[in-house]
């Protein structure tokens, strides 16, 4: 079987940056990233989830057979939606995200509230994450989160209230990556998700492990690539 290619999607507020440490750790391996059109730094510009899912679906679709694709926190919303019915997946992982179903948004997946570190423009159809050094970086170290924090943008508010149409891991074999630590998704959220995929896997991590712990991220990676190729 072909080496499979690794397809990185990233959370709300993030940029395909966010990948670049465990990318850097995977030099023999094909890698890509896919840029969501709901995070960037013009309110007026942001697509939806529903957008995010046509770039997922585009990116994967240009690829070869097989693809292996890892989804982070939100950017596990348009993955799911996207990645249906897309046979050249071999294997979506999910890395502390959000594995939902039909009918799901993020939004009612928190319960149908704001969280309390969204600071939401709803009329302007944005929202901003307050707090992000304890909420996504707790466990980074300070240069890093600061660098992170200075790159991190706005995110579509209409995406996370849009449901999922389809959901990919019905019929693609998923794995989930729980952090143990995180303070973005609880822990209880995290492992009620979870058994949803067929494999669960652990870090002792916040909600950033691609920027805290790259190695184990790549690690976990090699070991899914394996997994397919064997």
């Amino acid at each position: 079987m072909p080496q499979p290619t690794i397809v990185f999607v990233h959370g709300a507020f993030h940029g395909p940056w966010a990948w670049d440490a465990v990318i850097r750790e995977l030099p023999d391996l094909p890698t890509r990233t896919v840029a969501l059109p709901s995070s960037g730094h013009d309110p007026a510009t942001l697509g939806d989830m529903y957008s995010d899912a046509a770039a997922i679906r585009e990116a994967v679709t240009a690829i070869e057979a097989p693809v292996l694709v890892m989804a982070h926190s939100y950017g596990g919303v348009p993955a799911t939606e996207g990645l249906a019915g897309l046979a050249q997946v071999s294997r979506l992982v999910y890395l502390a995200s959000f594995q939902l179903d039909v009918g799901d948004s993020l939004f009612s997946a928190a319960g149908g509230k704001n969280v309390d570190w969204w600071d939401v423009h709803e009329a302007e159809g944005y929202f901003d994450a307050l707090r992000p050094e304890e909420v996504f970086f707790a466990d980074v170290d300070e240069a890093a989160t600061q660098a992170a924090v200075a790159r991190l943008g706005h995110q579509s508010w209409p995406a996370i209230t849009q449901p999922l149409t389809r959901a990919a891991w019905h019929a693609i074999p998923s794995t989930y990556v729980v952090c143990e630590n995180d303070v973005a998704i609880p822990l209880p959220a995290q492992e009620a998700m979870a058994q949803r995929s067929e494999r669960v896997l652990r870090l002792q991590t916040s909600h950033s492990p691609f920027l805290s712990r790259p190695a184990d991220v790549a690690s976990i990676l090699r070991a899914e690539v394996a997994s397919i190729t064997a």
